[in-house]
This record gives C-alpha cells, structure tokens and sequence, in this order.
C-alpha cells in the first residue's frame, strides 16, 4: 500500500535523525538552531503568495515550511514529548472549538461576528493560563508594523476601536501636528539622540495611526508598505539605469537631474504604478 504524502515525509524525517545511520547536519539541529530556518522559509512562502499563478513554486514553499513543522515534531518524538498527530489533532480540536457556527448550533451572521465570538472562546480557553489582556497572545517578535495592527486588531474585538474610518483619519492629522511641533522644537538639524526622543515618540504616534486606518480600510499596513516599497525601487532603479545610459553617475547628478530621470521613470512605467512621491 502506497504511503500518503504526510506518512512519507514522516518517514523520511525520522531517517534523517536517526542517531547512527542518519544525516550528521539534521542530528545536530535544535529548537535553538532551526529559528532561523522558519523564518527564512516564512518569508520566502510569503513571496511565492504573490505569485499564486507559479503553483510550481507555491507547492515548493508551502512544502519547505511544513519541513520545518515535521522537523520539530519529529525532535519532540524523539524525546518522548509529542508527535506530528498531536500537533494535527491540537490544531483540528481548537478549529472545531472555536467554530461553533460551523460545528455546533450558534449562529453567525458576518465575519464580524465570527471574529468577535473567536476572540470570546480565546478568552475562556486562556483563563486557564497566564493570560490576563484581550492583547495577550501577540507574538513580540512580530515586525513592528504587523504587530501594531495585530494589537489594534485585538483591541477592537473587545469593542475599544474607532467607530469608522473619519476617528483613524482625524487622529493621523492631530499625530501629524503633535510631531511638527517637536520637529520645530529641536535645537537644528543636527540634533543628538537623546534629543530626538519626543519626535521619534510622535513619528511612532503617526505610524501607528496610518496603521488603525488601514485596517479600517480592510487594507494589510505591511502588505501596502511592501507594495510601495518594491515600486520605488522599481524606479528608482530605472532612475540609475538612466543615469548609466547618460554615462553619469547619481553622485555625479543634481537632485533636479535625478527628478527629471525619476518623472521620465513613472511616465514610461505601467499604469499599474500610479504615483509616487520621491519621498
């Protein structure tokens, strides 16, 4: 009988680790060791998510970070703590648990009631722990954009949030204000680091704003950083490629030579760009 895709790959992983016949760099890693591993292999599922129509690719991905599950269940199997069916029934138990609109008799209307139940059955499940905040259970290694809308997101399930838009929007431009005002309190340009405390703290009050009102936006912050991102360096590139054309140098290039590159740059790019300021 043929085995499954998860039996063989289970397989292969214990071969892997076997004290005495397995591979020497598989023996040695850790739970310490592999950190890196999944976030690298996170971050490279999270590209290939962009480009769903290369399912080759999709498939290579999504089956790098299940390696990276299978390996640490396999460790724990090994130790005599948990296996991979544990890790699959844990996480079977606690979607049928939190989905009671589904698998049991309550009703849901929207996602927003779905959302607020979630986070109502996370509460109760974690009156057993340590947890005592609606904002317990955000990963503090979390980059800092996406834990600011994962801790907005928290709050707002329990009710404490802008009743639309306009309140997001009215706060970004009073943080806006707030920050001048300290910009045009520093001593000059060249000010110290202890001195740039109040503007940091404000410039941090505006991020965070912009933050709240894409998510009231239904908008991803961190995915709509990474889109503006990849287009100006798109440009930007094309404002080098440009310059090497004219057989210049951006050293050698004004600011208004390089605006010039850099207007003629999103006239030629796709229509898909827009607009982007140089900033």
């Amino acid at each position: 009988m043929s085995l499954s895709g998860i039996e063989r790959l289970h397989r292969i992983m214990v071969r892997l680790r076997d004290p005495q016949t397995g591979c020497p760099w598989d023996r040695e890693q850790t739970l310490s060791s592999l950190k890196p591993c999944v976030l690298e292999e996170t971050y490279e599922l999270l590209s290939a998510m962009d480009h769903p129509e290369d399912t080759a690719h999709h498939i290579e991905e999504l089956g790098d970070v299940l390696l990276q599950v299978m390996f640490q269940a396999v460790m724990a199997e090994q130790e005599g703590r948990f296996t991979f069916d544990d890790v699959a029934n844990a996480i079977a138990d606690k979607l049928v648990h939190r989905h009671p609109h589904v698998f049991g008799d309550v009703t849901a209307k929207d996602s927003a009631t779905v959302l607020r139940n979630w986070e109502q059955i996370k509460q109760l499940e974690h009156r057993k722990e340590s947890r005592h905040s609606a904002l317990d259970g955000v990963p503090p290694t979390l980059p800092a954009l996406l834990k600011a809308q994962r801790t907005q997101e928290k709050a707002a399930r329990v009710g404490f949030d802008w009743k639309d838009a306009d309140g997001p929007l009215a706060k970004i431009h009073e943080e806006l204000a707030e920050l001048k005002k300290e910009m045009e309190a520093l001593p000059g340009k060249r000010a110290k680091p202890a001195e740039l405390e109040r503007v940091k703290e404000e410039l941090g009050d505006v991020i965070f704003s912009v933050c709240n009102l894409a998510r009231h936006l239904g908008v991803d912050s961190e995915s709509a950083l990474e889109m503006t991102t990849a287009k100006f360096s798109r440009r930007f590139r094309a404002v080098e490629a440009g310059a090497k054309a004219a057989g210049r140098s951006l050293k050698e290039m004004s600011l208004e030579e390089m605006d010039a590159l850099w207007d003629e740059a999103k006239k030629n790019g796709s229509a898909a760009d827009g607009s982007l300021p140089r900033t």
